[in-house]
């Protein structure tokens, strides 16, 4: 299919050309550029941040009924675009089709949920003397500014888009320059279904200059954002200058511990597919296993045997099971990290190198008895590398898992019921997935802990995090 023209949204206008800069858009299954993206300037965030301030004010008083309508009628949007959407995310960010069409689905799950819940943004009464009458509401927090990333072009949109939307407040989206088709795709989904053009924005830049712009203005009100804990970290301190509320949902390294008494054959189909999904460009990826002395030797040969029959090759190809890396900076990342890790006394099992020479492919890898001090037992990976080490008993199992000061999704394979709780318990982690891997779901809390942020997305509370609550009292 024809990669689609580009451009930002801003008030319901389509903005391209007028000698802005450009970014190159590249195809990360051929390494060829395929669009040049229109980059803003001051004036287009200005003009991006008055449009959501008149959108602010226009949608906070839209009823229940007007935001469920325009949720619900993008929801079956998507549903009718789903294929063409499917493959402006593959061709731009290299995912396979498959997991393409389910990211669409995702979107649909999550405004529907958000279509309904709309109408449960219930505050209370107080009881009060006779005389008197205190109650607490939820208000719209204001605009907000979304800066969402490029491993789940529409899914990151779609939840940017979605919770603001359904709370009453308007947004800015500043998506990833690499995939900037497929965010535009989920924001007309949402527009043709009668949004109003000036309560969502669409702009894309010089990604320091536009957090800086938006974050320096006192209309923006809220900062949403995905990314790394290092980018992180820096938005939070420009937001924190206007005290603006964030939510963070930052870097992981998910531990996955596999107890002797675990179902092995299941633990395996099911981390290994997780495991390469999407390449490994998963913030909730399993990515350290940490496995039971006992089950150790039989749970590496049977990933190490899984591995090695992923089928790699562009994500539009049906045969291919895994497609590139999104870009060539996680070919590097992938190759310092391994290449210390071995310099450091890792095994390196299968994998570990770099696929053809066009395009992004990458070999699904697997390393066993990776040190603590390598760098890739410390530092989130992001790519299709799984690192396999053996532990005695639980307790050891339970203190690597919390080593780290990551804490965004953590996984455990085990029969024993107590031990279930207590892992559950135990770990430190935003979402816990016990003998599963499905952690996500569009009424479930999405987010985590420590360093890997605050606040969640999805489920009841991603609309929560974008109100504030008043405590009205009258005499």
């Amino acid at each position: 299919m024809a990669y689609p023209d580009l451009y930002m949204m801003i008030d319901g206008q389509r903005l391209s050309g007028g000698g802005r800069r450009t970014h190159k858009v590249v195809n990360p299954a051929t390494g060829e550029a395929i669009a040049e993206l229109p980059l803003a300037d001051a004036a287009d965030l200005d003009a991006a941040l008055a449009a959501a301030q008149r959108g602010f004010h226009r949608w906070r008083d839209s009823t229940p009924h007007e935001r469920a309508a325009v949720l619900q009628g993008a929801a079956r949007l998507m549903v009718e675009r789903q294929e063409a959407l499917a493959r402006v995310a593959t061709l731009e960010q290299g995912k396979t089709l498959a997991e393409a069409r389910i990211e669409v689905m995702m979107n649909v799950g999550l405004l529907n949920f958000y279509a309904g819940e709309v109408f449960r943004l219930y505050g209370r009464a107080l009881v009060r003397p006779a005389g008197q009458r205190s109650t607490v509401t939820k208000e719209p927090v204001g605009p907000v500014a979304a800066f969402a990333p490029w491993n789940f072009p529409l899914g990151n949109p779609g939840r940017k888009l979605g919770a603001p939307i359904a709370g009453g407040c308007s947004v800015i989206l500043k998506a990833a320059e690499e995939t900037p088709a497929s965010a535009l795709g989920v924001l007309q989904c949402l527009l043709d279904a009668g949004l109003p053009g000036d309560v969502a924005q669409a702009v894309f830049g010089v990604p320091d200059e536009v957090s800086r712009h938006l974050l320096g203005s006192p209309i923006i009100r809220k900062m949403s954002f995905t990314g790394s804990t290092l980018v992180g970290k820096h938005l939070a301190k420009l937001a924190a200058e206007d005290c603006k509320r964030t939510t963070m949902e930052l870097g992981g390294h998910g531990p996955v511990l596999v107890f002797a008494d675990a179902d092995i054959d299941k633990a395996l189909d099911t981390v290994v597919a997780g495991k390469y999904r999407n390449a490994g460009q998963v913030c909730v990826s399993p990515t350290r296993f940490i496995v039971e002395a006992g089950v150790h030797d039989r749970f590496l040969a049977g990933f190490v045997e899984r591995a090695k029959k992923v089928t790699v090759g562009d994500g539009s190809d049906p045969a291919s099971v895994m497609g590139p890396m999104a870009n060539a900076r996680r070919l590097d990342a992938m190759d310092r990290l391994i290449g210390d890790a071995v310099a450091k006394g890792a095994m390196l099992e299968t994998g570990g190198e770099r696929i053809g020479n066009a395009g992004y492919f990458f070999a699904p890898t697997v390393m066993s008895g990776a040190p603590l001090d390598a760098a890739i037992m410390n530092e989130e990976p992001f790519g299709p590398v799984a690192l396999i080490n053996s532990y005695p008993h639980e307790a050891a199992m339970i203190a690597g898992a919390n080593r780290l000061p990551y804490g965004l999704a953590a996984y455990a394979w085990t029969s024993d019921a107590a031990r279930q709780r207590r892992v559950a318990r135990s770990v430190e982690a935003g979402m816990v997935g016990i003998n599963t891997a499905m952690i996500g779901g569009s009424d479930s809390p999405f987010g985590g802990v420590k360093w890997s942020g605050h606040g969640a997305e999805d489920g009841p509370e991603g609309i929560d995090a974008c109100l504030v609550t008043k405590a009205i009292h009258e005499g």
